[in-house]
């Protein structure tokens, strides 16, 4: 026999628990056994005003980045939608079904705000790695550097020809922040972190920013990160800046170093058998030609 017709009735009241209904496999319970930011408060201290009203609590903040990075949602207005609607993102950010989502401008000006200004998510991930050296996840001893491209979000038909650019007509006090970051970075031919128009992708040229990873080669543990052009020049560079700040972080001297040929200059080996870190390296080779000029051979 057929049941009657299913409608929503409202309930004066409910038993609803978030805890029974996010299951046992999912991602984010994994996730939530080993974070641990309860120091969030201590370390911001300095950052909040003593009067006023009362902020968004930063660790609620950085939950939410964590479900944003964990499921590829990049957009945090649709980050703000997508915890007010799922129940186990709900659950992840301690938030009951009565609770109020914040909304997507506060993550904002707290993210280009006092959480850049003291380093705050430098802090967590320095935080975790030491966590996993302590858990003996990583030994230090063998470590892979690599860069990936991350396109910036820029919209390159919104361009001014080179011919009609005057920048006397440019105040950088007035312009955005975005802007006024950019401008700084110029000064820093190799290793600002501005946007590069590349083609590294043997395809359509396009704006992007490269991310250099430095891992230890035991779980595959990432130990420190930076953010460069997307120029070799760049890329080799933040290879040293990352070597040195691992050993002054957290006393971390590799014995071999791998990467791709790319990281295979004169300079880099040198460089690093200086300082007694066997590259596994392909060695960086011109000497063949492809643009008609002569190659080494054709010279006795």
């Amino acid at each position: 026999m057929m049941g009657p017709r299913q409608e929503a009735q409202p309930a004066l009241f409910y038993e609803f628990s978030l805890e029974d209904h996010i299951p046992q496999y999912h991602l984010l319970r994994s996730i939530d056994r080993f974070v641990d930011l309860s120091g969030i408060r201590t370390y911001l201290a300095d950052f909040y005003s003593h009067t006023g009203r009362p902020s968004v609590d930063p660790e609620l903040l950085i939950r939410m980045l964590l479900v944003g990075y964990c499921f590829g949602i990049r957009s945090e207005r649709r980050l703000c939608e997508e915890v007010h609607l799922n129940l186990a993102y709900r659950w992840f950010c301690r938030l009951d079904l009565s609770d109020r989502v914040p909304d997507h401008s506060t993550i904002s000006k707290n993210r280009h705000g006092r959480f850049r200004d003291s380093e705050l998510l430098r802090h967590l991930f320095e935080t975790t790695v030491a966590r996993c050296i302590e858990e003996g996840l990583v030994s230090g001893q063998r470590m892979a550097i690599d860069a990936s491209l991350i396109e910036a979000d820029a919209n390159k038909q919104n361009s001014t020809p080179k011919e009609e650019w005057d920048p006397a007509q440019v105040n950088p006090a007035d312009a955005p922040r975005a802007v006024r970051e950019y401008l700084d970075t110029l000064d820093e031919a190799a290793f600002g972190a501005a946007s590069q128009w590349t083609a590294a992708r043997k395809g359509p040229a396009f704006f992007s920013y490269s991310d250099n990873y430095l891992i230890d080669t035991d779980h595959g543990v990432i130990v420190d990160v930076e953010a460069t052009r997307s120029i070799r020049q760049a890329e080799v560079g933040s290879t040293k800046t990352m070597l040195k700040r691992v050993r002054a972080r957290f006393d971390l001297h590799p014995e071999r170093l791998i990467a791709d040929t790319a990281y295979g200059t004169a300079p880099m080996l040198g460089w690093l058998v200086d300082r007694k870190i066997a590259p596994h390296i392909p060695v960086l080779d011109k000497s063949g030609r492809n643009d008609g000029t002569w190659t080494r051979a054709d010279f006795e």
